[in-house]
């Protein structure tokens, strides 16, 4: 059973960092595209970044681009979504995914629970 678990959200003021980490069990990591994606109050869900299972290419949606970085630890079934420079419109629920392909920069297939990050002074 595919599983991932979000973790590291919380609360930050404009300008700072956030260290997100998804666990990831119950399936073999590197034969998946696995990424983030975000939903603030009343808006649509919002793909934030995908790194694929074939060329392991990142894809950054263009909120994130420069600001975001994505990483994936196959040895340990892990992938990290560092934050840098959040602005108060980076608040949102965020989810870790695996999915069997990245789509609008962003992996929906597998989600999981999701973790709150709040920008805010």
């Amino acid at each position: 059973q595919v599983k991932v678990v979000e973790s590291g959200g919380g609360s930050v003021q404009p300008g700072g960092s956030l260290i997100l980490s998804c666990a990831t069990t119950g399936f073999t990591l590197e034969y998946f595209a696995i990424g983030w994606f975000r939903q603030a109050p009343g808006k649509e869900r919002e793909g934030v970044s995908c790194i694929s299972n074939n060329d392991r290419n990142i894809y950054y949606a263009d909120s994130a681009k420069g600001r975001f970085t994505t990483s994936r630890d196959d040895a340990q079934n892990t992938v990290y979504l560092q934050m840098n420079s959040l602005k108060s419109e980076d608040t949102a629920v965020y989810y870790c995914s695996a999915c069997y392909s990245c789509s609008n920069f962003g992996c929906y297939d597998f989600p999981g629970q999701g973790t709150q990050v709040t920008v805010s002074s």
